[in-house]
């Protein structure tokens, strides 16, 4: 019920973007679109490099486990590639083991590379918001510890202002009834990128238990009620 409540919310303050987008689409033909999804999805498949990326945005999130929250952005149509990392901490160089233990200040989170425009830095929040519940204090789901907490990072004043603004929205309309919001929203610093065998988890192992059981089941429900917000490629 919360995430139908955050998706009616993020119609109401998006409406104008999302009957613009429902507009040019009827102007389509079925064959122009037919091509231009096979198109879409071929370009997905495919990994920028790292020169290519620095041409895009970039964002980040925490939210719980990184192997949910990077397969829930990668679904997102705009976001080019997510990053499984640890940023919110002050330790160099932070292993998963040490992040995994709680030997750091560091939350497992996620670097988000986005084209402006495509998709906004408010829709991403809307994104984080609908993904996770931000009023679980230092964890989320079955994962317990301050490594999977919520923060929402900001790189700028304006974006400091989109995230509070957000929450005082999801405050005011009580989507959480009267549960507090837990989010910390800190300025970004440095992010750290967890170890290769962690990125793209959730695609690469999808017979791990904790896949099956924990983020599989959590990216379902995102997709059930931000199915505007998915690549017609999303898995």
């Amino acid at each position: 019920m919360k995430l139908l409540q955050i998706t009616l919310l993020a119609c109401a303050t998006m409406i104008a973007t999302s009957c613009q987008s429902k507009v040019k689409k009827n102007t389509i033909s079925e064959n122009t679109e037919m091509a231009e999804t096979q198109h879409e999805e071929i370009e997905e498949e495919v990994k920028l490099s790292p020169q290519q990326l620095s041409t895009y945005e970039t964002a980040y999130f925490a939210s719980g486990c990184f192997w949910c929250v990077e397969a829930i952005f990668e679904s997102v149509k705009g976001v080019k590639e997510v990053v499984s990392g640890y940023a919110g901490g002050e330790q160099k160089n932070p292993t998963y083991e040490e992040v995994g233990y709680g030997k750091t200040d560091h939350a497992e989170a996620v670097e988000v590379y986005y084209d402006p425009n495509e998709i906004s830095f408010t829709q991403l929040v809307q994104v984080f918001f609908g993904s996770h519940d931000p009023t679980q204090l230092n964890r989320q789901g079955p994962d317990r510890g301050r490594q999977y907490r919520s923060i929402a990072f900001f790189k700028n004043e304006e974006q400091k202002k989109i995230i509070e603004n957000y929450i005082q929205a999801l405050t005011d309309k009580k989507v959480y009834d009267n549960d507090p919001i837990t989010t910390e929203v800190v300025p970004y610093t440095i992010f750290y990128k967890a170890e290769s065998y962690h990125q793209d988890y959730e695609k690469n192992n999808p017979n791990n238990s904790y896949i099956r059981n924990v983020s599989i089941p959590r990216l379902n429900r995102f997709k059930e009620n931000f199915g505007d917000y998915l690549k017609k490629s999303a898995h």
